[in-house]
């Protein structure tokens, strides 16, 4: 069962009472999209005479690449190839039944959505936009894609690991680490110290992303992991990000840090959970409370 939710920029979402979990923070569907997506990923490398391939993993709503698109120059933009992997198509038909949600979008990003929705397919030759939708289970229909294609950009938001753990798995986020472009950044709200490891065990570089003004002392809004490119290097501060902390680096060092497992891409939520818990017993890991005691003066550990 899904609800309706306006979150606090005024933006439509919805609560999914399966996973006990909303789509979005509350502080705002649009800037959630906007902070964690659209601002990491830079679009201003992206010119006129580029090519954009994007990924968006677990597309619900729409948001993300909404976003993204929306965020483009339409004159002087690169051309844009968008992929998504979603499982339920009710989020994106309930949005669309929104006026709020409608009003939100320029006429070819609402035309792409309500293409999506219907056919799971747009495109526009003089925009040189085009979107394809992958219905399913994304640990399948990941590997439905063409065999060569790889991302400049892979935006990740799933549900949370403890609540969806299939698709926070080390295995599957190797398969998406795979299908990153040299240079290529995988974006995501998620700063688990499982998550974080699971992407350096494929190779990538990470980064904190820093939270907005005005958010407390919460130490990190979110990660990004990027396929090293031996052209350009990656900063390791910039306005939105910087190098994971020293407090970051030890968190990955705990029982936290122990990665979700599906070997064979098909396990339930339970079984995923359950052998992650058995894993972090045996393991010789220092806890995390002993982590949040040391780093308790920095509020929202």
């Amino acid at each position: 069962m899904l609800s309706a939710r306006i979150t606090s920029d005024g933006s439509f979402s919805l609560f999914s009472c399966d996973f006990q979990e909303g789509f979005h923070s509350s502080a705002g569907a649009l800037e959630e999209a906007n902070s964690k997506f659209v601002a990491p990923a830079q679009l201003d490398r992206f010119t006129k005479n580029k090519h954009l391939r994007v990924l968006d993993v677990c597309f619900g709503l729409g948001y993300n690449t909404a976003a993204l698109a929306m965020a483009l120059p339409l004159n002087d933009g690169p051309s844009l190839e968008c992929w998504a992997l979603e499982l339920d198509d009710r989020p994106l038909k309930l949005a669309l039944a929104d006026s709020g949600f409608k009003s939100l979008w320029p006429e070819h990003v609402l035309a792409a959505l309500i293409a999506i929705s219907s056919a799971g397919h747009w495109q526009d030759s003089l925009l040189r936009h085009s979107f394809q939708m992958l219905w399913g289970d994304a640990r399948k229909q990941l590997h439905a894609l063409p065999f060569e294609l790889t991302f400049d950009l892979i935006l990740l938001d799933a549900f949370s690991p403890g609540k969806c753990p299939q698709l926070w798995s080390e295995q599957f986020l190797h398969h998406l680490a795979d299908r990153l472009h040299p240079g290529g950044r995988l974006l995501t709200y998620c700063r688990a110290a499982s998550i974080r490891n699971s992407f350096l065990h494929a190779g990538l570089e990470l980064r904190s992303l820093l939270p907005k003004p005005g958010q407390g002392s919460d130490w990190s809004s979110g990660t990004m992991a990027c396929r090293r490119d031996q052209n350009e290097a990656l900063p390791e501060i910039a306005p939105g990000w910087s190098a994971l902390s020293t407090m970051e680096q030890e968190h990955l060092e705990t029982q936290a840090g122990v990665p979700y497992r599906d070997p064979s891409g098909t396990d339930d939520s339970a079984l995923i959970l359950r052998r992650r818990q058995q894993e972090q017993v045996l393991s010789n890991r220092p806890s995390t409370s002993a982590w949040q005691r040391k780093w308790m003066h920095l509020n929202n550990y």
